[in-house]
């Protein structure tokens, strides 16, 4: 069935005519003036420019990094036994020679008291051997041969070589007893023990009784491309880069916060990978607060100097569909819209190198709708770094008439 009646009159055909065009001039006469299209022609936008200047900005770089642990020492026994007391708190604050671990030292005691005994007698057979030596000395050729007095001296020399050995067996049972006693080797904070009170451990086992870790201060271990290591060097060399008198290095924390300490280089890479390309540095951080944890992931912003360039709000600028970094500047009274070629970023700016020339004015307001070649007009106005765009008053001030 047709969506429309079939006309199939000439007489009704016209009746039909006459009455949508009389509909079409009552409902002309009525349509309000205002309300009818009416054809614009290019109306200037308005926007908030601000003036570019060259100026001499912090360089800096942003790496990521690990955070490591300043020293961290396992803790192993070097004399078995039964562990018969833990005396350490899991994670509080050890000292160098605080007292971890105690272990069943009666065996070791009594070694000791052997070690005692043959050192005494050591002493006594020395003492036996001197005095026959004298003996033999006044006697020779008085019923003592000289064979009979070399042989006396030659019991002497052994009895001085059992003393020896009679106390350096002394020592090392003296050390054993000592090490029935497990003190930390450093200062930090120690994890949870591995083993509990009665349980049989084995000199230098595979197994740690648990970790002593120092993390106050801390290290940050960091990478970087050789490539851009490469690039910052030619800028030094070729003057675009002014490097200055140290490094200022700041960490952000995983929360976006900035770290309040500041870093020291530490040790700086001296080899590049032949997996990643890239060299590895070690910087330091004071961490009184334990805000830095070995393991963490963090990102770490070098300063390595200033140099020249325009610094573009990035509140102005936006990516185009290619990955360009653009932004509008009112060249004529008109939108140009320039590429711009950053090196790295200040604060919540660009650090333009190429695309805008010292004195152009940037739009930085009413960015919404604006194409490229549009018709602007601009209003001087300035932009926190926040990114807020404040008008400025250019209007002429007035004094009061008297």
């Amino acid at each position: 069935m047709s969506e429309f009646p079939v006309v199939r009159s000439p007489q009704r055909a016209a009746c039909v005519l006459l009455f949508a065009f009389s509909l079409m001039c009552g409902m002309a006469a009525v349509w309000p003036v205002s309300a009818q299209p009416v054809m614009q022609g290019n109306r200037e936008t308005v926007v908030g420019v601000v003036t570019l200047e060259r100026q001499q900005v912090p360089f800096s770089t942003t790496v990521p990094g690990r955070a490591v642990a300043f020293e961290q020492v396992d803790i192993r026994p070097r004399v078995g036994g039964a562990i018969s007391e833990i005396v350490y708190a899991a994670g509080q604050r050890v000292a160098v020679g605080d007292v971890l671990f105690r272990l069943e030292d009666q065996t070791y005691r009594a070694e000791v008291a052997s070690a005692e005994a043959e050192v005494a007698l050591a002493q006594a057979s020395i003492s036996a051997a001197q005095t026959t030596v004298k003996r033999y000395e006044s006697l020779v050729g008085k019923g003592v041969t000289d064979e009979e007095l070399a042989a006396a001296r030659v019991a002497l020399l052994q009895s001085q070589a059992d003393l020896s050995a009679a106390q350096a067996a002394l020592e090392i049972a003296r050390l054993d007893l000592d090490r029935t006693v497990i003190k930390s080797p450093i200062a930090g904070f120690a994890d949870v023990a591995s083993v509990s009170a009665g349980a049989l451990v084995t000199e230098n086992q595979t197994d740690a009784l648990t970790t002593i870790t120092r993390i106050d201060p801390i290290y940050v271990d960091v990478e970087e491309s050789s490539r851009r290591i490469g690039e910052v060097r030619n800028k030094i060399d070729s003057g675009q880069l002014s490097p200055g008198e140290t490094l200022a290095i700041r960490l952000m924390l995983e929360t976006g916060q900035t770290y309040a300490g500041q870093g020291q280089m530490v040790s700086p890479g001296t080899s590049v990978s032949t997996t990643t390309g890239t060299t590895e540095f070690r910087l330091q951080f004071d961490n009184p607060d334990r805000r830095i944890l070995p393991g963490q992931f963090l990102r770490v912003d070098i300063t390595l100097g200033t140099t020249e360039a325009v610094l573009v709000p990035q509140g102005a600028t936006s990516r185009s569909s290619g990955g360009d970094l653009t932004a509008f500047v009112a060249v004529d009274g008109k939108a140009e819209q320039r590429i711009l070629q950053a090196a790295g970023s200040y604060r919540n700016a660009w650090i333009v190198t190429d695309g805008v020339t010292d004195g152009e004015a940037l739009i930085v307001d009413g960015l919404s709708t604006l194409t490229d070649g549009a018709a602007v007009k601009t209003v001087p106005v300035t932009i926190s770094d926040e990114g807020v765009v404040t008008e400025i008053d250019t209007a002429p001030t007035t004094k009061d008439e008297g």
